[in-house]
């Protein structure tokens, strides 16, 4: 009798078991299955549409941002020219996918604005498909305030990646100045480029590095001109930044 129910209390003991076992698996399996199936992989958009783009990602249940656009050579106008995260990254849904979208190559040229008042200069700029970028202030008695004193890039500049243009504009003599727009010293002489950055108060710290002599050209290959010892050749900031008299701008220097 006793081996009877101690049967008995064993089988229903090992039955009660093997539910519990089974109920733990479908809770990992339906874990596993919101976690991952809330996962998806970034498809890789370079070179779509963006209207192929955010299709693509919208059928994903991602999010698709045009944050920037820029003149390219290689991309036609109107496609995605790069992307982030990365094609292949693991995300949630509803992440949000930043792209840049190609402007094609550049085909406006950058109107003169330097001695026109800053609207003025605006209006200017957005008339051939362009728009104001960083505007910084110094105070400078020699014109009147809200002229613009510099712009960069400068006018007719070629191959220009943005569409942007930062403005330095002069400000009332006994303000303060609120930053100023970086210059492109690269290919400048170093005590040209400390001069220039000195005017205005800022300093500068120089490193100077050997730069390999470019091969001579042969056939129709171009030589590359040789770079002056003592030229700037890497600045940071980089040209068009937005830089405060107490930054340290760093200058390579070639030996």
């Amino acid at each position: 009798m006793r081996t009877r129910h101690f049967v008995y209390f064993f089988q229903v003991g090992s039955l009660v078991m093997l539910l519990v076992a089974t109920a733990l698996l479908a809770a990992i399996a339906t874990m596993h299955f919101a976690i991952h199936g809330a996962e998806v992989q970034v498809p890789a958009l370079k070179g779509m549409t963006v209207a192929e783009a955010r299709s693509q990602t919208s059928g994903l249940g991602l999010d698709l941002d045009v944050d920037n656009r820029y003149y390219s050579g290689d991309v036609a106008q109107g496609h995605i020219l790069t992307q982030s995260p990365a094609p292949g990254t693991v995300v949630r849904r509803e992440w949000r996918v930043r792209v840049s979208e190609s402007l094609g190559p550049q085909k406006v040229e950058v109107p003169e604005t330097v001695g026109l008042d800053e609207r003025v200069a605006a209006l200017e700029l957005r008339r051939v498909g362009l728009e104001v970028g960083v505007t910084a202030r110094l105070p400078y008695g020699a014109a009147a305030e809200g002229t613009v004193l510099a712009q960069d890039p400068p006018a007719h500049a070629q191959g220009i990646a943005r569409p942007s243009i930062n403005l330095l504009v002069a400000a009332a003599s006994d303000d303060a100045p609120d930053g100023f727009v970086m210059p492109d010293l690269a290919g400048l002489p170093v005590v040209s480029a400390q001069a220039e950055l000195s005017r205005v108060g800022i300093q500068s710290a120089t490193k100077f590095v050997d730069v390999p002599v470019a091969p001579i050209g042969n056939g129709d290959a171009l030589s590359m001109p040789p770079v002056k010892p003592g030229a700037v050749i890497v600045q940071w900031p980089p040209a068009g930044a937005r830089v405060e008299q107490s930054d340290l701008v760093k200058l390579t220097v070639a030996k």
